[in-house]
Order: structure tokens, then C-alpha cells, then sequence
């Protein structure tokens, strides 16, 4: 079973990351890991903060001599802008007057009120240093673990921006093929595949940026080629789809995720939404010719792309502050400002391919379960025999 486990605050010391479950002897470059890391990053609409930290992975356990020794793997990444934060971060009780940097004016649409009222507090910097999406950076490190594996057995997964607020691109720049997808300039501000659209796109960050609001949008992360029969029917917690719909739910600001054409065939007639099958006997493989489904039928891979689509809402951190009321004092007040994003859309497509690979691994890991790389690889190619064969 691959098990992966975060810890850590946004201006904490550190984010931890433990990883469990990956065979031995897979090759680890911890430049990709970085590389990973990096294109989290970027894109046009971040906030100072990513001036700040530049991301690099320190392994510490789990890897010996660049291969994994099937033990847990656990790693850090060091908060740069933690000296700023040792007092108000501080794991130890500090003097009686010290500026703690409290906030008591709770952010709509953040985790402020609710995690005030569970945790029974009034400085909310107890549950939001947890919510933020600084906690995403472990993610990506986790998932490009993961990822690697895959990459192993030549299985790809890229991502690409189709709206920012309601600047769309055209139905010809979706669904493009993961070639497409991992074509576009890494130079691309918002790695949008239509340049005219991303032009708009970032008009509109723009406009946003000095009217002290954010934006929200669409991103479709896919991954190819994967093998059939990932994933169960048998109960609805071995679902794949359900388990990629709770994992990319998962990341901070998305509110609504799509498999395939997944909001669209709602309103389509079932002759105009089931993928047709057909054989193709020089390679003795079942196909589909269009991917309504996103690759899922019934919770089980059937081989063709896996698609998905996640939909950000606009960052609740806005510095146009909206109307809150103070937890001590219960009188009104203007929500509480920190460094803030003006569109994360891009980087939440990073943090979906990290998500999406971590699912896709662990099935990967159930169907051809194994100690070590060398065993793996075997029982993949037996199960690619018998798919020959049927």
C-alpha cells in the first residue's frame, strides 16, 4: 500500500513529507524532484513568496546511493522564510508580550472561522498555517516520487491551463493530446496551449492585481499511456475515479473536478456519450476512437488517457479585504491581509499532476504489486502478455 503523509506549517521551520510503499531499487533523480518543485512555482499572478523560497528536496531517509530501498522515504523542504517567523512560529513558549503576529479577523472563504470554531481559538494562525498551500510544495516532492515510478514504465502525466475567471480557450486548444500538452514553452506565463487566450488570461490577472483582487480558473491534468484495469469495480472505496476525485478535492482551492466530459455528458443523450469499442487485430488491442469517459469506466482504467479536470476557485486572500467580524471582540471588521496570490491556476495544475500520480502509482502498485523494481517490471510485462493473448 503507497501511504504518503505531510507535516509542517506555511512559516514553520520546515515541511516534511514520509512516503511508504515504493519497491526497491527504482532510480531516484532528485533533479527532477526539483525540477518538479520549480514549475510550482511559476506562473503569471504569484505572490512575493515565491521570490522568497526556491524549493529543493533533502532526502533523508529511504534512498541509498540513488535507489530506493523499499523502507520509507522521508524528506524536507526548508521554509526559507522561517527566520522571519522563529518567534511567531516558535514550537516553545515564548516571553509574555512578544509579537506573536495573531489574526483574529478571519478570511471568508479560508479556513479561518471554521477551524476557529472546531479548535475552540481566537488567533487563527493555529489552523491557517496548516491550510495553506505552501503544504502543496510536499505534494509535488511526494508526487514526483511517484511520478518517476511511472516515468519507469513509460507512463506520463502533464498539465495545461483552458481558463483563467471566464477567458476560455477554444474548443479546438481542449482536450489536446498529452504530446501537445507537454509541447507547450516551458516560457508559457500561464502554460496555456492558445496564445491569444492566454494573452486575455493575463489582461485579466492584470486588472485583478490592481483592484486588490484574484482570480480563479480551469486546469486538465492527463496522463498516457495507461494500462487497463486499473483500479475495481468491487466497492466503492477501490473506485479509481472516486479516489482521484477525493485526491485532486484535496488541493486547497478547487471546489469541482471533471473525469472526461464529465459535466458536459449530463446533457447528452447516451448515444452521444458512450465511447464505441473496436478491435484493432494488428496489435490485438481493444480501443476507443473518442474519450468521453476520461479513461474510467466503472472505477477501472480501460486504457485510453487518463483526463481530468480541476476547477479553482479565485484565492480567498484578497488585499480589497472583505467584510469580517472579530473573533474577540465581535464587531465588525475588514478580513485580515497577508501576502497573497493574484491566480494560482497554473501551480494548482502542478499540484493535480503530483495528486494524480500518486493515485495513479498506488493503483499501478495494487494490480502489479512487487518488493522490487526487477519484480515489477516482470509482472508487468506478463500482464502485457496476457492482454496479447485475450
Amino acid at each position: 500500500m503507497l501511504r504518503f503523509l505531510t507535516a509542517g506549517e506555511s512559516h514553520g521551520k520546515c515541511l516534511t513529507g514520509i512516503l511508504e510503499g515504493l519497491p526497491s531499487g527504482l532510480a531516484i533523480d532528485t533533479e527532477f524532484i526539483n525540477g518538479q518543485l520549480h514549475r510550482r512555482q511559476l506562473g503569471f499572478g504569484r505572490g512575493r513568496r515565491m521570490k522568497i523560497e526556491t524549493d529543493r528536496i533533502e532526502i533523508t531517509s529511504g534512498v541509498r546511493h540513488g535507489k530506493t530501498l523499499g523502507s520509507p522515504i522521508s524528506f524536507i523542504l526548508e521554509n526559507k522564510d522561517w527566520e522571519n517567523w522563529q518567534i511567531s512560529m516558535s514550537t516553545e513558549a515564548v516571553p509574555e508580550g512578544a509579537e506573536i503576529r495573531s489574526v483574529t479577523r478571519p478570511r471568508p472563504g479560508h479556513v479561518d472561522l471554521a477551524g476557529a470554531l472546531k479548535h475552540h481559538i481566537h488567533d487563527v494562525r493555529d489552523v491557517l498555517e496548516r491550510a495553506s498551500a505552501r503544504e502543496t510544495a510536499a505534494r509535488v516532492a511526494g508526487g514526483s516520487f511517484c511520478r518517476l515510478l511511472l516515468l519507469h514504465f513509460g507512463i506520463r502525466v502533464g498539465s495545461h491551463v483552458l481558463a483563467v475567471s471566464s477567458a476560455r480557450v477554444p474548443a479546438e486548444g481542449e482536450n489536446l493530446s498529452l504530446e501537445a500538452i507537454l509541447a507547450i514553452s516551458p516560457e508559457s506565463p500561464l502554460r496555456c496551449a492558445h496564445p491569444d487566450t492566454e494573452k486575455e488570461m493575463i489582461q485579466r490577472i492584470e486588472r485583478a492585481a490592481k483592484e486588490g483582487d484574484t482570480l480563479g480558473g480551469i486546469a486538465e491534468v492527463v496522463a498516457s499511456p495507461v494500462p487497463p484495469g486499473l483500479g475495481s469495480h468491487i466497492q466503492w472505496d477501490q473506485k479509481l475515479d472516486g479516489r482521484l476525485a477525493q485526491a485532486l478535492m484535496s488541493i486547497p482551492a478547487v471546489k469541482a473536478v471533471e473525469i472526461g466530459d464529465g459535466v458536459a455528458v449530463a446533457q447528452r443523450s447516451g448515444s452521444h456519450v458512450h465511447d464505441e469499442i473496436f478491435y484493432d487485430a494488428a496489435s490485438r488491442r481493444f480501443f476507443h476512437k473518442t474519450n468521453n469517459a476520461g479513461g474510467l469506466e466503472a472505477g477501472i482504467t480501460n486504457g485510453a488517457d487518463l483526463r481530468t479536470r480541476i476547477f479553482i476557485k479565485p484565492i480567498p486572500t484578497l488585499r480589497k479585504s472583505l467584510m469580517s467580524v472579530d473573533l474577540v471582540s465581535k464587531k465588525e471588521a475588514v478580513a485580515a491581509f497577508e501576502r497573497s496570490d493574484t491566480c494560482v491556476v497554473p501551480a494548482a495544475g502542478v499540484v493535480a499532476e503530483a495528486m494524480l500520480s500518486m493515485v495513479l502509482a498506488q493503483a499501478f502498485l495494487e494490480k502489479f504489486g512487487a518488493d522490487s523494481i526487477a519484480e515489477l517490471e516482470v509482472n508487468f510485462a506478463n500482464y502485457q502478455k496476457l492482454l496479447n493473448s485475450f
